[in-house]
């Protein structure tokens, strides 16, 4: 007889990739595999431990602030779109018009100005209600 690790049932964490996966047969664990998860999908294995790579963590929560700044000024265009077709086709536009028009305009430039660079702690200005 001789004995063989069963470490069925168990998960494993790739080193290379950080991807999981079940271990479904007897035998040692597959090369290239920890039991240790990574806590972050920007973890590097340094052959003891996961380490997380910060510079591509901070750029990944950039890319998503630049992301949002698009869906906030996409959002803000949407509710100023009836002013902005009056204002093409010719019109004059009331007062309150004109007042929100220049609101969102300002929260747009805001916006615009928001530094993203303090991902993922940005702190976007409110859109004004209508």
């Amino acid at each position: 007889w001789e004995y063989v690790p069963d470490h069925r049932g168990e998960i494993v964490f790739s080193t290379e990739t950080g991807e999981s996966k079940e271990i479904t047969a007897p035998g040692d664990y597959p090369d290239n595999t920890t039991t240790i998860a990574p806590l972050t999908p920007y973890d590097k294995w340094d052959g003891e431990k996961w380490v997380t790579d910060t510079d591509a963590q901070h750029s990944a929560a950039v890319d998503a602030a630049e992301a949002q700044r698009q869906s906030l000024i996409d959002t803000a265009m949407a509710s100023i779109s009836l002013i902005q077709l009056k204002l093409r086709a010719g019109r004059n536009l009331t007062q309150a018009e004109t007042s929100r028009l220049n609101t969102v305009l300002d929260y747009i430039d805001a916006v615009t100005a928001t530094d993203t660079s303090t991902a993922p702690d940005v702190i976007w200005p409110e859109l004004p209600e209508e």
